[in-house]
Formats: C-alpha cells, sequence, structure tokens
C-alpha cells in the first residue's frame, strides 16, 4: 500500500529541524524541577512532529503495520507511565534503554535481508552502520535486561563474578566484532544473527560483575549505547530524525555517565571492570572504636527535631522503597511551621538512578528551593543542629573520607556526621549495596531509629504535633 500523498524530502528534513530544535530545548528544561514538566511536552511534541513527516515519505508503504505498532506502543506505554511506582522507575527506564537497543537490532536484521541480493553492491556505509547497529543494539538489549533484573532483585545486585571473566568477556566481545568484519565482506544476514547473538551474550556478561551501587552510571550509559545504536540505525534507514535524536540521547548518556562516576570518584573502566560491591573483608568500624551503635526512639527524636534550628534531611534508596516520600514531606512542614530551618541534602547518585531522589521528593511536592546538591549542602552541615538520614547509606559514609582501604575511599559524600547530631532511619545495621560497613553509626553523635521509612516518619509526624 502506497501513501495517498507524499511530501518533499526537503520539507520532511525541515520538519525534522523542528523536531531537533524541540529535543533540544526539551533536554535543557529538563536540567530543572520548575520545567522539567515543560520540557517534557517539547520533547513529545518533536517525536510527534518527527514520526507524523516520516509517515509522508514514499518509502513508507505498510500503514497497517505502523498502525499496529503505534497501537501497541499506546496500550503499553499509557499504563506502564501512569501505574509504575517511582521505585521502580530505574527499572522502566532500563528496559526502555534496552527496547531502544532492541529495536535497533532488529531493524539492521531486516535491512540486511535486502542486502542479500545485492552482496558486493550494497552501500558501503549502509553496511557498517548497519553491523554498528546490530552489534550496540544487541548488548544494550540484553545489558539493560540484566540491569533490570538487578534492580527488580530478580537476581542478586551484588557483582556476579567468575574466575577469568574478563579474559571471557574481552573473547566474546574479539568474536563479536569478528563476526561483524565477515558479516560485512559477506554481506549474509546469517552471519550478521550469529554477531547479534554473540552481542546479547557479551551485553550479559558485561553488566552481570556490576554490583547494584553503581546502577545510576550503568542505567546512564546504556542510555548512551540505545541512542548510539539509534544514531546507527538512523544511517541505516538514512533518517536524520534518528540520526540527531539518537546523537542527542548519546551524548548526553556518555555525559551524565562520566558526571555519576566522578560524583563517586570512579572511572567508566573501574565501573565496568571493578566488580564494585562484591563481598570484601571490611572490618567493623563500630568493633574497631569500641562503640556500639545508640539505639533512640521516635519521641526523642521529635523532641529533638521540635527545638532544632536548622534541619537537613537526607533521603536515599530506603525512602523510596517505602514510599515514604509524602510522609517526609509532611514531617518537614511541620517542623517549617515551627519555625524551623528545613532543607534536603541530595547526592547525586542516591537512589538507583540520576534524579532519583529530586522526583521522589518533587512527587511529594517539596518546594525545589528547598533541595539542596550535595556541594550547597556540604558548607551548612558544621552548622545544622540534626541531619536526618532517611534510608541512605554508602552517600553518607565517612569511610569515604577517612579510611584509605575502603572500596568507596575518594567517593564524594554528604557529610552529616560533621553535624551537632544525626539521626539514621534504617531498618537494621545491615550495610548499603556497596557491602561495606558504616562507621557513621557508631558516632557519639548519631542515633539510630530502627524501623521501616515510612512508619518511622508517621510516628515522628505524630510526635513532633504532640511535643
Amino acid at each position: 500500500m502506497t501513501p495517498a500523498f507524499s511530501l518533499s524530502p526537503n520539507v520532511v528534513d525541515l520538519a525534522y529541524v523542528v523536531a531537533a530544535v524541540g529535543f533540544v530545548v526539551g533536554i535543557k528544561a529538563l536540567s530543572s524541577p520548575r520545567t522539567a514538566r515543560m520540557g517534557i511536552w517539547v520533547s513529545a511534541v518533536g517525536m510527534v512532529v518527527a514520526i507524523a513527516f516520516t509517515l509522508t515519505l514514499a518509502e513508507v508503504e505498510r500503514y497497517g503495520l505502523v498502525a499496529v505498532g503505534l497501537a501497541l506502543g499506546v496500550v503499553i506505554g499509557i499504563p506502564a507511565a501512569r501505574f509504575v511506582r517511582m521505585t521502580a522507575m530505574p527499572q522502566m527506564v532500563a528496559l526502555l534503554n534496552g527496547l531502544g537497543g532492541g529495536a535497533a537490532a532488529l531493524v539492521a536484521l531486516a535491512e540486511f535481508h535486502q542486502f542479500a541480493p545485492l552482496a558486493g553492491r550494497a552501500d558501503r556505509d549502509t553496511v557498517i552502520a548497519g553491523l554498528a547497529s546490530g552489534l550496540i543494539g544487541s548488548l544494550t538489549f540484553s545489558g539493560s535486561l540484566v540491569a533490570f533484573a538487578k534492580l527488580q532483585e530478580l537476581i542478586r545486585g551484588a557483582p556476579i563474578v567468575f574466575g577469568g571473566q574478563q579474559v571471557v568477556n574481552a573473547i566474546v566481545f574479539a568474536g563479536a566484532v569478528l563476526l561483524a568484519v565477515i558479516a560485512g565482506v559477506a554481506e549474509e544476514p546469517l552471519w550478521l544473527a550469529v554477531m547479534v547473538a554473540a552481542s546479547l551474550v557479551f551485553g550479559v556478561l558485561l553488566v552481570l560483575p556490576i554490583g547494584g551501587a553503581d546502577m545510576p552510571v550503568v542505567v546512564a550509559l546504556l542510555n548512551a549505547f540505545s541512542g548510539l545504536s539509534g544514531v546507527a540505525t538512523g544511517f541505516v534507514l538514512d533518517n536524520n530524525a534518528l540520526i540527531i535524536g539518537g546523537t542527542l540521547v548519546g551524548a548526553s548518556g556518555t555525559l551524565l555517565s562520566i558526571l555519576m562516576g566522578r560524583a563517586m570518584n570512579r572511572s567508566l573502566t573501574n565501573v565496568l571492570f571493578g566488580a564494585f560491591g562484591a563481598p570484601a573483608a571490611v572490618a567493623t568500624a563500630g568493633a574497631s572504636d569500641g562503640h556500639s551503635a545508640r539505639a533512640t526512639t521516635a519521641e526523642d527524636v521529635a523532641v529533638m527535631l521540635a527545638y532544632a534550628r536548622r534541619v537537613v534531611f537526607v533521603p536515599g534508596y530506603g525512602l523510596a522503597v517505602a514510599q515514604a516520600q509524602h510522609d517526609l514531606a509532611r514531617l518537614a512542614e511541620n517542623l517549617a511551621a515551627r519555625g524551623v530551618d528545613v532543607k534536603y541534602g541530595i547526592h547525586p547518585v542516591a537512589g538507583r538512578m540520576p534524579g532519583h531522589m529530586n522526583v521522589l521528593l518533587a512527587e511529594a511536592n517539596v518546594p525545589y528551593e528547598e533541595l539542596y546538591e550535595m556541594e550547597r549542602i556540604n558548607p551548612e552541615l558544621p552548622q545544622t543542629d540534626v541531619a536526618v538520614v532517611v534510608g541512605a547509606n554508602d552517600v553518607v559514609n565517612p569511610a569515604a573520607r577517612n579510611q584509605p582501604g575502603s572500596p568507596i575511599y575518594g567517593m564524594p559524600i554528604i557529610d552529616v556526621d560533621k553535624s551537632a547530631n544525626v539521626v539514621v532511619i534504617k531498618r537494621s545495621l545491615s550495610p548499603g549495596f556497596a557491602g561495606i560497613d558504616n562507621p557513621l553509626f557508631y558516632e557519639q553523635n548519631t542515633a539510630m531509629l530502627f524501623a521501616d521509612a515510612k512508619r518511622a516518619l508517621e510516628e515522628l509526624v505524630a510526635a513532633v504535633k504532640s511535643v
């Protein structure tokens, strides 16, 4: 079925420029919670423009299949966006990254069926782009599925390692590249399919040894890979919208990966090959210092908070798991009504994806002015009466500052231990995703409120009201 009408390629390219401007403006707007909603709408409109004008191209012949694909996307996408909890958003992002890579690999396989009858005569640039699309897209798909499984706790989040793993990974990757060369010379879909299979295996092997503490970096990196596979697919299909959009995603994902690595004082090489989070023999700080953790009650903490001048809340993944962001916001509102200066300290890798805590607190209508990034909140902590850590662990671990032998040594942290008093809301003394003990729990100015974050915050709200 051919289209009833078709537009000039120049008109379509002009529409792609408009869509690209929408993508750029939208991504820029996402840098601030104040403009993020507008940025999403602008980007969405840009994507609609790109899709609509693509459908006017003469090359589009089967509108029935296009309609089926759009319908499936709507049926699956809208419920997923509306009903997936914020705690599961990292898993959803990982899946979306994987779908982008998988789509790129499928396009590469489909296009090679057209190359086969033209062996030796197909456009060499298109062949190379197809190979890149299949290679990067496949490893992105399988790697994202493993990341999803780790985040969803379908498999253990700690690194899964075995002897000679890096050698095996190198051999599998080299094999995939060699198969790509063979497929490019022969222009045979069979060789490409074998290369895709090898790339899928490599994606699994690449992410398995990466621990849960590194998931923010991994999610950002896989996002960059999905963008690069989109760029390659754009060259295969000669579609400028895919090239522009994929470049933006690839560039932003790469920069975000680098920034996340810096926030953890770790290189991308160390993230990918360091097996960070593997069980290690780390001495218990409390035992070595002769201190024990001091438990407290919600009533005692409420008195401390009610009569404080400044309180800083430091949220972590435990807050997200307990879905306690609304309770935290309610506690902060009660304290502010009593004249307490309330702020939130946000670590860039708190949670399981970049910006996870910002999104959670925005959902609870926490004013953006009260959110302070790590660099802004640290200078204020020595003048803070009470720092309340809610479900965070590694991002407040002072071992990163003063224990050179620690796996997280050198990682920038939020210096809650410099506050006059520290309250840690946590279910137990168990280590975080880094798999190491936290000396903060045993400091003399630290009190542990052992409870689920939601229950603890509910009790604190009630107790503060009665003070």
